[in-house]
């Protein structure tokens, strides 16, 4: 189920890694995506 959303994760949501963003400036709802995106891969990977 989650390499599922895994999947789908990387269409929807954006990349931060990408753009560039530096974490310690992150806003609050970024660090939530990223947050959610690094649980949903972990227990993918898991």
């Amino acid at each position: 189920m989650y390499k599922i959303l895994a999947k789908i994760n990387k269409l929807l949501l954006p990349s931060f890694t990408k753009q560039g963003l530096d974490i310690a400036k992150a806003k609050k709802w970024q660090m939530a995506i990223i947050g959610y995106r690094a649980y949903v891969t972990k227990r993918a990977l898991g």
